[in-house]
């Protein structure tokens, strides 16, 4: 007989009329390579002889302890039995299962850690009733506060992997005798909230027997249990003050879960006779599977799986006919009550999943037709059924080279399939040339045609050979696709049909856009001198807006720094006169200079009242400068000094041309290149206020006497002689900022020069920022698409800050179609359904911040109100078409958002493919150009729909999917970073990946 002294391990082994497997299952124990264990046994009340098995077995083996209980259930044996047992550590063990014979060696260095309670699980293998071993299943990583996320969804373990204390199965109450299934689940979700630390041993050490007739076990009771279960993690969650449910935090919410367990009962079960209706009766409530499509289809295929027990993914295709039923009428429940074209994507999903396993099957699976084809043996292949969508392998030789996805409308006819080898699966060389007659006669044929070109290549020198090469590629490509079989009703045929007939009910396009046209560019003369340079920026009356509210603050606050008592006062640079004006009220006499003869023409009619005022040509940097000056103003110019030294010499002048105890007064913008620590101008300018000052201060005999000191300039007055400590005042700018003026501020601290990052920078994404309303007032429930104004100036001047430049959807498509890495730093900035308050409250700051945007219109509700978001409180008004072509006239670009808002993966081939004609048609009427771009609806999309937006006639598609837009993406599907008006402003730079920037 067998014994052991102190077991460091008792397996908990409920038996029910398992004569058959009991032997075999401690026949495993009895191979292990460490002998230090214990089995407990619990007969629960078997009508077999599994009493008789065991206690033949246990009179040779002291290390097996056999018990009897009347039937009462798997839980309430596994409690029996851990009362039994001896051991510190405990797994449970089905009497039909079995462990490798290496499971304690490795299982137990592992769970023996004292540290804490600790759960050792591992991977494991089903065994087909016929003895098939079936592939690894591998749980998931469960530290932390994953094993409560996951253990909240579903049984993340299998019961026979896991070793855990007793003393920790002791003080939760050991099993939940309430429950027929699920049991083990419950135990494991109670001690991950009690603090139990998972650890996961990577090697596959257990067996479990699929019982044939009972592969899933009762549904109903499945369901029931895991209704339960879910719901107490839930409570659990929430007492421990865990992160909220939602696919952002990664905690699925328990009717997910729940109807998760319903579609893997119904998928293992596999039983036609089965009441699904009623079975999802019992769940409280039927979810909303958008956004878990892809989730939904691993749990439906791991239960067929489950249940067929395939030995390869691909042998599901062999059992089509006997489970696309079930799968099919789990996919129209899960429809009924989600967003529209869930159900669709669900297939999709399954679908590309099946045929990865082996790209050369073809099946169809609801509207999903896949497609396997041997390019040089084409036969004509027709359209299932109810199929929409098609999947075509190409294969050359046995070799896959490549795949097309997209919107299917009739059979395909040999010609029908040559066009998508060659145009959509770019794979024409693969195609061989066929020696026939009709051939050589279509051959012929193209040669006429295009003629001019072969005689271009005869008359014109060049890199002849190569093109030549290229033009009878052409020609061959063409002339094999003009004499293939094709019929009349085959998939290009039908589409052809469809464009004819959507394009005849759109209204014939304009010609022109509405409202006034631009005026034509004038053409900038060649400039040779300064003079010359500034003769032409004084072309136009007021260049620099001198009259706006800034430039009138700036007047007064240099003003105010002007002592009494002033006599002689020289103003340098006084352009058309309009600061002059206000100086001669100040002093007795004005001596007033300008290199612009048309700029002193202007300031001469400007003054002619001011007696005091003498008004002359004067280019002070090379001339000489009147002497005994009381006063000398020199502003906004001396940016224009073409180095340090320069400066420095000009600023002598200035003083000498002082007497002394003079003033000398100059204001001066910082600039950003200058000043790059501080809110600053990004002008091109060598130098700003920060160099201006010190290089004055640096002049003998020249101190700094006061300053006034704004955001965006500052105005300094020096005196030619000795001074007390100099002041300082802190006064505001004028508000608001012109547009032209405001566009070239960069705000706050240090960032990253625009022409910096464009010289030393290249990327390979772009992040596309998709906004919706700019307001702050709106329905609560719709916060999340609601940026304030305040927040969205921030995060554009954040942007501009760290120089981002934009983009519109035209530039974007060419930089992600040439495949080559992007230089500096680009951002897309789109506006979906075209509010209102995109043009009061996001078009000001967009301007004020040298930005562009691309708005997507809703070409059925312009001027009217979002009634989609009617259920949510008062719809928000849109944009006109007159406010439309107002914005597109002064650089905001439009695409389309569909004409009726509807998602497109909701609707019919046809359908869509007629309103985003219609949509697109309607937008380039309005705006009088062409227009390339859409933004889907909710982001909803399949695999039909960029085909079709691509024959609708656009260039550039946009989702909802969260991320970057990379060179690999499919530009019809292009991923959008949403800009969520219920996060803090903190999380802009994170979505940017600059966590941590200041944003204000």
């Amino acid at each position: 007989m067998v014994t052991v002294a102190a077991p460091d391990i008792a397996f908990l082994i409920p038996a029910y009329n398992a004569g058959e497997t009991l032997a075999e299952c401690l026949g495993s124990l009895q191979q292990q390579t460490r002998s230090n264990w214990q089995a407990v046994v619990v007969d629960d009340g078997s009508t077999d002889g599994t009493w008789d098995v065991l206690e033949a077995i246990a009179r040779g083996d002291s290390r097996i302890l056999p018990a009897r209980q009347p039937n009462a259930g798997a839980a309430a044996a596994r409690n029996h039995a851990a009362r039994l047992a001896a051991a510190p550590l405990l797994c449970m063990l089905d009497a039909d299962d079995w462990l490798d014979p290496t499971f304690i060696e490795n299982m137990l260095p592992v769970a023996e850690d004292e540290t804490a309670p600790v759960i050792a699980h591992c991977a494991y293998r089903r065994v087909a009733p016929d003895g098939r071993l079936m592939r690894v299943e591998q749980p998931p990583i469960l530290t932390g506060n994953i094993a409560r996320r996951e253990l909240s969804s579903f049984c993340a373990i299998a019961i026979h992997t896991a070793v855990f204390p007793k003393s920790l199965f002791e003080r939760l109450g050991g099993m939940d005798e309430g429950l027929q299934t699920c049991e083990d689940w419950d135990l494991w979700l109670r001690m991950a909230f009690a603090g139990a630390e998972f650890r996961r041993v990577d090697t596959c050490l257990a067996f479990y027997r699929m019982k044939a007739g009972s592969l899933s076990g009762d549904p109903v009771k499945m369901v029931r249990d895991a209704i339960y279960v879910t719901t107490k993690a839930q409570t659990l969650r929430v007492q421990q003050g865990l992160s909220a449910e939602g696919p952002e935090t990664g905690w699925i919410t328990p009717a997910v879960s729940q109807l998760r367990m319903l579609a893997w009962v119904v998928a293992a079960k596999l039983d036609p006779s089965l009441d699904v209706a009623a079975l999802a009766e019992l769940l409280p409530e039927i979810p909303d599977a958008a956004g878990y499509e892809s989730f939904f289809v691993g749990v439906i295929l791991h239960g067929l799986e489950t249940s067929l027990l395939p030995d390869r993914a691909e042998d599901l295709i062999d059992a089509l006919d006997t489970w696309q039923p079930t799968f099919l009428l789990l996919v129209q429940l899960i429809q009924r009550h989600s967003f529209p074209g869930t159900g669709r994507k669900i297939i999709e999903a399954a679908a590309w999943q099946i045929s990865a396993a082996n790209f050369s099957r073809s099946f169809t699976l609801g509207n999903i037709q896949v497609a396997s084809v041997e390019i040089g043996t084409l036969s004509k292949i027709v359209k299932a059924e109810h199929a929409d969508t098609l999947v075509m392998h190409g294969f050359s030789g046995g070799q896959h080279v490549g795949t097309f996805v997209g919107p299917f409308w009739g059979d395909l006819s040999i010609r029908a399939q040559i066009r998508l080898i060659m145009h959509e699966m770019q794979a024409a060389e693969h195609l061989q040339t066929p020696h026939t007659l009709a051939y050589f006669s279509s051959w012929t044929r193209e040669a006429l045609r295009g003629y001019r070109a072969f005689g271009g290549l005869i008359i014109h020198n060049g890199r002849r050979r190569g093109r030549f090469e290229r033009l009878m590629v052409h020609l061959g490509r063409n002339a094999l696709l003009a004499c293939a079989p094709s019929d009349k009703q085959d998939n290009d045929a039908r589409l052809a049909d469809m464009l004819r007939t959507a394009g005849r009910g759109l209204a014939p396009q304009c010609g022109e856009p509405a409202g006034p046209r631009p005026e034509q560019a004038k053409e900038t003369p060649s400039i040779q001198t300064e003079e010359e340079y500034w003769e032409h920026i004084f072309e136009r009356p007021d260049p620099w807006n001198y009259v706006s509210v800034y430039e009138q603050v700036k007047y007064a606050q240099t003003l105010s720094l002007i002592p009494e008592g002033i006599e002689t006062a020289l103003e340098l640079a006084c352009a058309e006169g309009i600061f002059t004006e206000k100086l001669a009220r100040e002093v007795a006499r004005v001596t007033a200079t300008d290199i612009s003869q048309r700029a002193i023409d202007r300031a001469i009619e400007r003054c002619r009242d001011r007696v005091n005022v003498e008004l002359r040509v004067l280019d002070f940097a090379r001339e000489d400068l009147p002497p005994q000056q009381d006063l000398v103003v020199c502003s906004e110019v001396l940016y224009y000094m073409k180095d340090e030294a320069m400066l420095a010499a000009v600023c002598r002048k200035m003083a000498a041309a002082l007497k002394p105890g003079g003033c000398l007064i100059t204001a001066h913008a910082h600039i950003r290149r200058d000043e790059p620590a501080r809110t600053g101008f990004d002008w091109g300018n060598p130098f700003g206020a920060g160099t201006i000052r010190r290089v004055f201060t640096e002049q003998a005999g020249l101190a700094l006497e006061e300053t006034i000191e704004a955001e965006l300039y500052a105005i300094h007055r020096f005196r030619k002689g000795a001074v007390a400590s100099p002041a300082l005042r802190i006064e505001t700018h004028g508000t608001p900022l012109e547009a032209d003026v405001a566009k070239h501020v960069i705000w706050g601290p240090a960032g990253v020069d625009r022409e910096a990052a464009w010289t030393t920078e290249v990327t390979a994404s772009v992040p596309i920022l998709m906004y919706h309303r700019i307001a702050a007032d709106g329905p609560a429930a719709l916060r999340r698409f609601r940026t304030t104004p305040e927040h969205f100036r921030k995060q554009m001047q954040f942007l501009r800050r760290q120089g981002y430049y934009a983009v519109t959807a035209p530039t974007l498509a060419d930089l992600l179609r040439s495949g080559k890495p992007i230089q500096g730093r680009p951002v897309m900035l789109t506006f979906d359904d075209a509010y209102v308050d995109f043009r009061t409250n996001a078009f000001p700051i967009l301007a004020e911040n040298d930005f562009s945007a691309e708005v997507f219109v809703v070409t059925d509700k312009v001027g009217g109100r979002s009634d989609w978001d009617s259920s949510y409180g008062e719809p928000a008004p849109l944009m006109s078409w007159p406010e439309i072509q107002e914005l597109n006239e002064r650089g905001i670009s439009f695409g389309s958002h569909l004409a009726s808002h509807r998602p497109a993966s909701g609707m019919e081939s046809e359908a869509l493919l007629a309103e985003a004609m219609g949509s697109r048609h309607a937008l380039q009427n309005r705006l009088g150009g062409s227009v390339v771009s859409i933004a889907l609806p909710y982001g909803a999309t399949d695999f039909r729909v960029p085909g079709i937006l691509a024959l609708a006639g656009y260039g550039i598609g946009f989702t909802t999917r969260p991320a970057k837009a990379a060179l690999s993406d499919n530009l019809f599907a292009l991923p959008r970073l949403e800009v969520r008006g219920d996060h803090p402003l903190e999380t802009f730079p994170e979505l940017l990946g600059l966590p941590g920037a200041f944003i204000g």
